[in-house]
Parts: structure tokens; C-alpha cells; sequence
């Protein structure tokens, strides 16, 4: 494709090699500093012609898209739950999926009063300061064992101007309770799949501690599981992301923790991605 193109002609041709439009746009719209929701101004444009400047811009995106690198770490953000998420190659690419989580949660929380709540493993800080959002009276604290996700969370909290309070540990090991007291929520998004699946291929550019967890995949989960018991208020619920196929074992594990009223919701592709469950009152 020549230097001279325009936008209509840049997304058509990236439309031809395989890419979805909607990530067409947007990685053209950062291509020409442009707002990423302004793909109606797209529409508006189509016969704009790219200057050499940001032609160079766009061919670079484009490569790096086709070569699986996500959308979200070429353009530098990424929306969740409503707010804009500064995210790279240090932290997980938030997935849509995990705003159930989140609604979760939500549900799970008075709207008054000021609840005590904790997300494990928190990467980029979405799950904590989207709660933080929705719940400005809540004390929100966010874990993560990799400083450099945790650099990446602070900066997205300081920039959103949400108090969220964090906390170096791997999962619950260095979580004071005397400081903290104990928590009505407990919320992980933990590393779930299995060492080997072949789906790993398709995920290279994101962190590997952040997606594997032992032969089965559950064995952050069967950590958190095993600890949260001594941090959660009673009548205090834990809820965990999991795989699409991972929700029977993850009731079974909560149930033979002692956890009751455990159940799962499904994300917005009707699989059972969430599990949860209430610690005895």
C-alpha cells in the first residue's frame, strides 16, 4: 500500500489481512492522534489522506497488531468498567470478561457503609479501581507480587484520582490484618491457565507469570483459597475469575474450605467464568 493512502483505503487494506474493524480503527485513530471513541470521525474523514508522518505510524501499529501483540499495549490504553486504563506489556490486557467480576462484586456490597475490600493479583489495577469508583466510601486495597505491575496500577490511580491503596505480596502472605482489619470482599482475576495449553501461543506478548498457575491451572487459586479464610469478615464473600471449563473444581475447592452459599455467573459469552462463596458467619 502506497504512502499517499487515505483512511478509508488504511482500514480496507487492514480489513484484507485479517483484522477486526473495530481494532482497524482504533489503531488507526492512535496513528493519527486522535481519541480512540472517535471512530466516527473516521466516517467523517475517510477521504483524508495520511501524511508520510503518520503512514509510518500506522504501518508500524499494523505490524505489530498482525503479530499478536494486543491492541491495548500498541495504543497504551485500554476502557474498563468506564474508566481509561493506561496498560503495557507489564500487566495483563484487562478482557471484557472480567467487568463480571466486577459486577459481581458490586452486588455482593452495600451501596452505604464503608466496606473493607481486597483484590488479589491486581495487574494493572482494574478490577480494584474500578470498585473504587463505583464505591468512593470503600477502603479498596489492591495486592500484586510484581512491583512492575504494581508501577503500573499506582500510575493508573494517581491519574484517575482514586485512593486505592496497595500492597507488594504475593497473594495474602504480606497483608497485615492488624492493619487492614478484615475484609466483607475478597476479589482475584489470578493466573488460571495451564502450564502447556496450547493457547499460550496466541498470548506471547502478555506476562507469563500472569496467566499460568501449575498443571491444571488452579494453583493460585487453591493458595488464595486456603488463605483467604483468615483475612475475610464474617459473612465475607471471595470471588475468583477462572477458566471457562475451571468452575466445578473451583466449588469444589471452596466447599471443602468451609466456604458456603458457593455458586458461579456466567461472562458475556454464557461461560461460567466466576466463582464465588460466603465465609460462615
Amino acid at each position: 500500500m502506497h504512502n499517499a493512502a487515505t483512511v478509508d483505503q488504511c482500514l480496507r487494506h487492514a480489513q484484507s489481512l485479517g483484522l477486526a474493524r473495530v481494532d482497524a480503527q482504533m489503531l488507526l485513530l492512535h496513528s493519527l492522534q486522535r481519541p480512540l471513541h472517535e471512530r466516527a470521525w473516521l466516517l467523517a474523514h475517510d477521504s483524508d489522506t495520511l501524511t508520510a508522518a503518520q503512514s509510518t505510524a500506522w504501518q508500524d501499529a499494523l505490524q505489530r497488531r498482525l503479530s499478536g501483540e494486543p491492541v491495548a499495549y500498541i495504543t497504551g490504553r485500554k476502557d474498563f468498567f468506564g474508566l481509561s486504563l493506561a496498560v503495557d506489556a507489564r500487566v495483563l490486557d484487562p478482557r471484557p470478561d472480567t467487568e463480571t467480576l466486577v459486577e459481581w462484586a458490586l452486588d455482593c456490597l452495600p451501596e452505604t457503609g464503608t466496606p473493607r475490600i481486597l483484590d488479589l493479583g491486581t495487574g494493572s489495577g482494574a478490577v480494584a479501581l474500578a470498585l473504587q469508583h463505583k464505591r468512593p466510601n470503600a477502603t479498596v486495597w489492591a495486592v500484586d507480587a510484581s512491583e512492575d505491575a504494581l508501577a503500573v496500577a499506582r500510575a493508573n490511580a494517581t491519574r484517575l484520582h482514586l485512593g486505592v491503596q496497595f500492597i507488594a505480596s504475593n497473594w495474602l502472605k504480606a497483608v497485615d490484618v492488624q492493619g487492614t482489619g478484615r475484609f466483607e470482599l475478597i476479589v482475584s482475576n489470578p493466573p488460571y491457565v495451564a502450564e502447556g495449553d496450547p493457547h499460550l501461543a496466541a498470548l506471547r506478548h502478555e506476562p507469563l507469570q500472569a496467566l499460568t498457575s501449575g498443571s491444571d491451572g488452579l494453583d493460585d487459586i487453591r493458595q488464595i483459597i486456603a488463605q483467604a479464610p483468615a483475612f475475610l469478615a464474617p459473612g465475607g464473600w471471595l470471588l475468583l475469575e477462572h477458566g471457562w471449563d475451571q468452575a466445578a473444581a473451583v466449588q469444589a475447592l471452596l466447599g471443602e474450605a468451609g466456604f458456603v452459599q458457593v455458586q458461579s455467573r456466567r461472562d458475556l459469552g454464557g461461560m461460567a467464568r466466576c466463582t464465588g462463596a460466603a465465609w460462615p458467619v
